[in-house]
């Protein structure tokens, strides 16, 4: 047991000398650039998202009023309870979004981040547009 904990210190030992030893040499020349993910862009993007979610909770609630159902099977148990369940329901959906996006810039995917939001965007502003349309 001895011998065991010996080797396991020398190996931790030998391992943190060249993880030093590479820290102190800097970042690889190849490596990624990290873009920052709060750019004038994503903040913009996620704006407007926030926006068009807010109407089409607004829009799913008066058509509800008006004797409609919710076409979405996920969002029917939230959109049923009413105004509370609406915000909990558009919370978790605009919070998958920024996190759908999020991942995708934190694994260095730029291009498709900016092709999620674009879906995003349009995907919601074709379903407000649809309740518009529907309601009047």
């Amino acid at each position: 047991m001895k011998y065991l904990f010996a080797l396991l210190l020398l190996c931790a030992s030998l391992h943190a000398e060249t993880f030093v030893a590479t820290a102190a040499s800097g970042p690889a020349p190849d490596a990624p650039i990290q873009r920052p993910f709060r750019t004038i862009h994503n903040k913009v993007g996620f704006g407007v998202l926030a926006g068009l979610i807010a109407a089409d909770a607004i829009t799913t609630q008066r058509g509800l009023s008006e004797g409609m159902r919710e076409t979405n099977p996920l969002m029917r148990p939230f959109v049923t309870r009413g105004a509370a369940g609406e915000a909990v329901g558009s919370a978790l959906g605009f919070s998958a979004g920024v996190g759908a996006a999020y991942v995708l810039q934190r694994t260095h995917h730029y291009k498709a981040e900016r092709i999620t939001m674009g879906l995003m965007l349009s995907g919601e502003s074709a379903i407000v547009g649809h309740n518009i349309a529907v309601i009047h």
